[in-house]
């Protein structure tokens, strides 16, 4: 078997696993934060889960970039700094920054990140740096990468953003849940998860390829369950929650 045959049933099967994951997620939530379970025989600190996790995503697409055969043009280039930007911020920075007391994170939840990370890096980065032939450096001015950058870069905002409300809304080590106030949280409960996936769909249209789709189904199948979960707990556990935020989507849903 050839790495494209292996590359194309590769990306055919992880297709259908974040179909399958989608609804699986709505029934049963990553035990992960405030869904965590209390007995945990294995686990580590999580901030260093976070950088273990995320990290391969940093290692594995960079690989991909000095690896390939189209990695000069300035093309390539950009969408090496527009993976990293948000892919340093998540393993390197967002960890650290994380206020209340140290949660721990289970160690298959980490094997499941690293796992992700390390496929959606390697056809993510192999096809826009091997397979896809190169972009050539008229692509920046095409409607796809306008636009799809466009909503990369609004996302990407949205997820800071709202990021910083949830930082700043304890005092350090202190480990309360809040209902968060201000930005997008006036309409919804996670502007955060609505930002990452702007900016994976707009990763999508940008590199107008099958990885970068893969990409943004397995961002939806992941977020919008993690979302309707966290809205219904915002709901359970605060008499006070505001009735007109909905889950995910302004006045929609």
């Amino acid at each position: 078997m050839t790495e494209l045959t292996f590359f194309h049933n590769l990306i055919i099967f992880w297709f259908i696993l974040a179909c399958i994951s989608f609804p699986v997620l709505f029934f049963f939530p990553v035990s992960y934060g405030r869904y965590m379970r209390k007995k945990l025989s294995c686990s580590i600190p999580g901030k260093w889960g976070w950088v273990i996790m995320e990290l391969p995503a940093v290692l594995v697409f960079g690989t991909m970039f000095f690896i390939g055969t189209y990695n000069t043009c300035i093309t390539a280039i950009v969408f090496l700094l527009m993976w990293m930007l948000h892919y340093i911020q998540r393993s390197l920075i967002y960890p650290f920054l994380r206020r209340g007391r140290e949660k721990r994170m289970p160690l298959n939840i980490i094997f499941l990140g690293i796992t992700f990370n390390l496929v959606n890096g390697y056809i993510n980065g192999r096809y826009l740096f091997e397979f896809s032939g190169g972009y050539s450096d008229e692509w920046l001015t095409s409607w796809q990468f306008l636009t799809g950058t466009g909503l990369f870069v609004f996302g990407y905002i949205i997820n800071r953003n709202a990021d910083l409300i949830l930082h700043n809304l304890r005092k350090p080590e202190e480990s309360v849940y809040k209902v968060p106030y201000g930005g997008l949280y006036k309409w919804i409960s996670c502007p955060n998860y609505l930002g990452e996936i702007l900016v994976w769909i707009g990763w999508a249209i940008a590199t107008w390829s099958l990885p970068g789709l893969s990409f943004a189904v397995w961002t939806v199948a992941n977020l919008v369950p993690r979302a309707w979960s966290y809205h219904k707990w915002y709901q359970t556990n605060f008499d006070n929650y505001p009735q007109e935020r909905k889950a995910l989507i302004p006045l929609l849903w």
